[in-house]
């Protein structure tokens, strides 16, 4: 299967055939249990625009699946009173599985201070 340059190069070569002989021409041809032939038009046509720049799906975000959510930079007190920051929100701050930090109650607001910060200060 073509793809990139090879592949633009290929239906500007051909110009003016059928889209079945186009995509058969490039390479997207599958073999069905009966020993038919099928043609892969979406997987063509997702090269296609992979080659002209055009980039989405998986690939967009290096292959990692799905991209999550963005983060909303705002938490609610959970049922039982607990106040949740997520693992994006650490990870993000680059904090590690047993951190400590010192918390400050001021009006309206939390702070949580690395222990050891505190005490450069």
């Amino acid at each position: 299967m073509l793809t990139g340059i090879e592949l633009l190069a290929k239906v500007k070569e051909l110009g003016d055939v059928s889209k079945s002989d186009l995509v058969r021409s490039a390479g997207y041809v599958s073999t069905k249990k009966d020993g038919s032939e099928r043609l892969n038009f979406t997987a063509f046509y997702e090269a296609l625009l992979e080659a002209k720049g055009m980039h989405f799906g998986a690939s967009s975000n290096g292959g990692k699946g799905k991209p999550g959510r963005s983060l909303s930079y705002a938490t609610k007190i959970q049922f039982n009173g607990n106040l949740m920051v997520g693992k994006a929100y650490t990870a993000q701050l680059g904090l590690e599985p047993g951190d400590e930090f010192e918390i400050k109650l001021g009006r309206k607001q939390i702070q949580l201070i690395p222990l050891g910060a505190a005490e450069e200060e």
